[in-house]
């Protein structure tokens, strides 16, 4: 486990956003996860303590943290605490897998190389945008 007391944990959310405040929570902890400034190991805040401290309702941080728990950032571990799992490794299994999933898929459809490419590109290069 890692010393809380050497890492800060800074979120902010944008209200005018058009992007639901769950979804900017995941994405700024799995961001930092992702980058190392939330080491493996540190001990995330409880969800009600959480909500609290940036004015939401609890189930948008419990929403938040099962986001990120599917997508293997996070690991809870009972009455223990929500913890900061490899989540680089486990993003980057995701992200393989579901491009495998993908081109599997695509390779049934009956389409070209050149165009599931393509696809896939648009839809990646519309999902960077709309964030």
């Amino acid at each position: 486990m890692v010393d809380n007391r050497y890492v800060t944990l800074k979120i902010v959310l944008d209200p005018a956003s058009g992007t639901a405040p769950y979804e900017q929570l995941r994405a700024q902890i799995s961001e930092l996860a992702r980058s190392g400034a939330l080491p493996v190991g540190f001990r995330l805040p409880t969800v009600r303590g959480f909500a609290e401290e940036l004015g939401l309702a609890a189930n948008t941080v419990a929403k938040a943290y099962r986001a990120l728990e599917t997508d293997g950032v996070i690991e809870t571990r009972g009455r223990n605490g929500t913890f900061v799992a490899a989540a680089g490794e486990a993003a980057d299994r995701h992200a393989a897998s579901a491009a495998r999933e993908y081109a599997e898929q695509a390779r049934r459809l009956g389409l070209s190389r050149a165009e599931a490419l393509s696809l896939a590109e648009e839809v990646v290069r519309a999902a960077y945008a709309a964030h």
